[in-house]
């Protein structure tokens, strides 16, 4: 099969029967590993057309370029003209639902349509082997070319010099490195989208830099979790803790106390630690990018 017939049969299926009627082989359309989003297959939202409507009004409403619904609308794909009273299919993000072959991997996926593959992971919920995926980033064109998308006009390089610090009073060895891992205690290949830095139980974490606290609570495979805004588009996250010391809305200084190392949610690695991550915003959302740059005592 083709890519340019495969893209338009699972879109005729997306548009026919619906999301959930189509991912037979998943557990469930609206499963995320605890800690990750909700998939984009679940997120989809359905347009009904009304007078006056242009594709591109409606592509411009929902943040798209009109691109992305003409590829996931095949009724649209003769002309582009979307008929008063007609329902669309409107996805979260720009980009193109694919069939994945059987053993192929996340990674082999993402290099196939050059996107990141842990933003691939996550938007698709962290599920471990999807049949059905949405890969963001990514237009549909009637000749089967796939392209990326364009990022919004304001958005911007992260200014990453005004994010420098460390989580712990004293350096800490590394339990389990960012990127592809094996987890050591299920044997399991999976994305680990943070460090973490091995410390007691009961040791004082800190930010490492100034910003906003935009959350902390529990938050599933996280435990225990603060999440802090910063300048230039980063954000920091602290996960595992045994307690929480900041609030919501929150402004904190560099080194300020956030909470205490701890066991909570489900940890990867065995040893005691603080799961620590950066991110930074995308079209995509928060994107997970390897602390080690970021970390600086």
């Amino acid at each position: 099969m083709t890519l340019l017939f495969r893209q338009l049969f699972l879109c005729s299926l997306v548009s026919a029967l619906g999301l959930v009627s189509i991912l037979p082989y998943s557990n469930s359309a609206n499963a995320a590993v605890g800690g990750c989003p909700i998939p984009a297959l679940s997120r989809f939202q359905r347009h009904k057309v009304v007078r006056g409507e242009t594709l591109e009004s409606i592509a411009q409403r929902y943040n798209l370029i009109p691109t992305t619904i003409i590829g996931m609308n095949p009724a649209l794909q003769n002309g582009g003209i979307a008929a008063v009273g007609s329902v669309l299919q409107i996805p979260p993000y720009n980009g193109i639902v694919v069939e994945v072959p059987r053993g192929e991997t996340w990674r082999q996926v993402a290099a196939q349509y050059k996107v990141r593959a842990d933003s691939l992971f996550e938007v698709n919920g962290c599920q471990p082997d999807p049949r059905i995926v949405f890969v963001p980033g990514v237009n549909w064109s009637p000749n089967g070319v796939v392209t990326k998308s364009p990022l919004p006009s304001d958005a911007g390089t992260p200014n990453r010099a005004s994010l420098s610090g460390y989580p712990l009073a004293q350096v800490a060895t590394v339990g389990l490195a960012y990127g592809w891992q094996i987890n050591p205690a299920t044997g399991e290949v999976f994305f680990h989208s943070g460090v973490d830095l091995l410390a007691p139980v009961g040791t004082n974490v800190q930010a490492i830099a100034p910003g906003t606290v935009a959350f902390a609570s529990d938050q599933g495979s996280y435990g225990k979790l603060v999440i802090i805004n910063h300048s230039g588009g980063l954000q920091s996250r602290y996960a595992q803790l045994y307690s929480i010391k900041v609030t919501v809305g929150q402004q904190v200084k560099k080194g300020d106390l956030l909470g205490t190392v701890g066991t909570s949610g489900k940890p990867s690695s065995t040893q005691p630690h603080l799961h620590f991550e950066v991110r930074s915003s995308s079209s995509l959302g928060w994107v997970a990018e390897d602390p080690k740059g970021y970390l600086k005592k």
